[in-house]
């Protein structure tokens, strides 16, 4: 009981220190004069991350990276099939920006580079610098479009919500940046020894555990956000949301974690779960990517999204419990 409380609280400080910290930062960069194009693409999607990138940092330097493993590939699928499932069903999805149709079969690219760097069983050092080294290409690539200065509807979404974001004053903007970095490293660390003590309990492996509770948990900040920007009829920046964070999560999240300690990974995560990873990112390119017209994920495509979340999880949980 005391390990199932410590996660519920980590999660709930979790989400709102990750809140606390994204408009810090959103502020901060805005007060900075930071093209809102830049960001969106670069400080809202590191933000919503942050608690993946810091529960997996924290998991893997404790001599646990099966569950930063399941952590980062959990929340990818967690993102698109459920996140993305409910949000559609709230409000049907347009994709107009040309940014995130681009970033779509670059998302695919690197769920392939995930799937090859596990056919040997393992994420080592080496193969996780690679990932940084991707993760700093695909930055410098998403620096240059953020400071084009071309228009984009992403940008023109982001800058709207940013209205208001702006007026915090800028003292009061780096205080919540502080706090929420703090708050997030704090929870991280409660929410890792509950759930590895959770799965001991349980007789499950941390990894099992990372896809589930801690994937879904960590993903909370992405729901919210999708959710709030898909009722205000901003389908960019829902879409763009889910995309930045699984390509935070399966370039920094697992680079830092297996930066940290070489990855073991089991023989059925490739057949399993990257598999359904790199199915919805497939699924989701055919559903945003048209070539007349913008993407849409209707209310039916929406439920379908959900059906694959809950035909996952159940798999997931038939071949591990």
């Amino acid at each position: 009981m005391i390990a199932v409380g410590a996660v519920v609280i980590g999660l709930v400080i979790l989400v709102w220190s990750a809140d606390r910290f994204v408009a810090g930062a959103a502020a901060t960069a805005w007060h900075f004069n930071m093209p809102p194009l830049l960001i969106g693409m670069v400080i809202i999607g590191f933000g919503t991350s942050a608690p993946e990138m810091v529960v997996s940092a924290v998991a893997a330097s404790q001599g646990n990276p099966g569950l930063a493993l399941g952590n980062a590939y959990g929340s990818n699928i967690t993102n698109i099939a459920l996140i993305l499932g409910i949000t559609a069903l709230i409000s049907p999805l347009l994709v107009h920006s040309q940014i995130l149709r681009k970033e779509l079969p670059i998302l695919l690219a690197v769920t392939a580079l995930a799937a090859w760097q596990l056919v040997d069983g393992t994420v080592s050092r080496l193969e996780a610098l690679v990932l940084l080294g991707v993760f700093a290409a695909l930055m410098t690539w998403t620096i240059h479009e953020g400071m084009s200065g071309r228009t984009d509807q992403l940008g023109t979404e982001v800058g709207e919500d940013l209205e208001a974001v702006g007026h915090m004053p800028l003292r009061r903007a780096l205080m919540w940046l502080g706090v929420g970095l703090v708050l997030l490293i704090a929870a991280s660390r409660l929410l890792v020894w509950g759930a590895i003590d959770i799965a001991v309990g349980l007789g499950v492996s941390d990894l099992v555990i990372g896809l589930t509770i801690v994937a879904i948990g960590t993903s909370l900040p992405e729901l919210a956000s999708s959710v709030i920007a898909a009722r205000k009829g901003e389908n960019d920046i829902a879409l763009g949301n889910i995309i930045g964070s699984n390509l935070f999560n399966t370039l920094a999240v697992v680079g830092i974690a297996g930066g940290i300690h070489s990855i073991t990974v089991p023989p059925e995560v490739l057949g399993r779960d990257v598999a359904a990873m790199g199915g919805l990112a497939a699924l989701l390119c055919v559903l945003g990517y048209r070539r007349k017209g913008p993407g849409r994920i209707n209310r039916l495509e929406g439920l379908l999204l959900l059906l694959c979340f809950f035909a996952y999880t159940g798999w997931l949980l038939a071949t591990s419990l």
